[in-house]
């Protein structure tokens, strides 16, 4: 991983997804030493998984990006979450609501598979209510070979943040962020097609 390779791809997806998409990269499987080379590439947003790894690697780049929360949010890890991250995107239980300080984006289960975290469409209104700081939905659609197989997932997604008067939209990674995009992404989580 070359930091041109990357500054190249990484220039090539936003293209690709026009100037209202933030790319989000997805550090999930990046190193700490190897986020020196996302610095050098222009990369501006960051996103972690796991909260440990989070609390690692701001400690050492923490004010060469913008910092996000991507994983699955633990009620537990909420309050670190919320002291180095400017916004969460995976917001989805009363009880992380309740410890999350920052701005976050609600989590909404479409596919409806157990593997998946989030909540039904029909508790967005509640957490509406419960969590003032809500900007917007995220999902993560069924694992596929054909990213059209996302769009349908997309566009419910969109069309739930109307009906609610969200502006956020988080969906969209390296498989499908194209059709995200398309769909009205304003965030797309990309890892593999920004390194590989």
């Amino acid at each position: 991983m070359s930091p041109d390779a990357v500054r190249e791809r990484y220039e090539r997806i936003r293209a690709e997804v026009g100037p209202g998409v933030t790319i989000v990269a997805a550090t999930k499987y990046v190193s700490v030493d190897d986020l020196a080379i996302l610095v050098e590439a222009g990369v501006e947003v960051v996103g972690e998984n796991r909260a440990q790894d989070l609390q690692a690697k701001h400690a050492r780049y923490a004010n060469a990006f913008r910092w996000h929360f991507i994983g699955h949010l633990q009620s537990r890890k909420a309050p670190l979450v919320s002291d180095l991250c400017e916004l969460c995107h995976s917001l989805g239980s009363e009880s992380a609501a309740r410890k999350l300080t920052i701005p976050a984006l609600l989590e909404v289960n479409l596919s409806g598979e157990g593997t998946k975290s989030g909540v039904g469409p029909e508790e967005i209104g509640r957490y509406l209510e419960l969590y003032p700081k809500l900007r917007g939905l995220m999902t993560m659609p069924p694992l596929t070979g054909d990213p059209e197989a996302s769009r349908p997932y997309f566009r419910r997604l969109r069309e739930l943040a109307e009906e609610h008067g969200l502006a956020e939209l988080s969906m969209g990674t390296s498989q499908d962020y194209r059709i995200a995009a398309e769909e009205g992404a304003t965030y797309v989580r990309v890892g593999s097609v920004l390194y590989a």
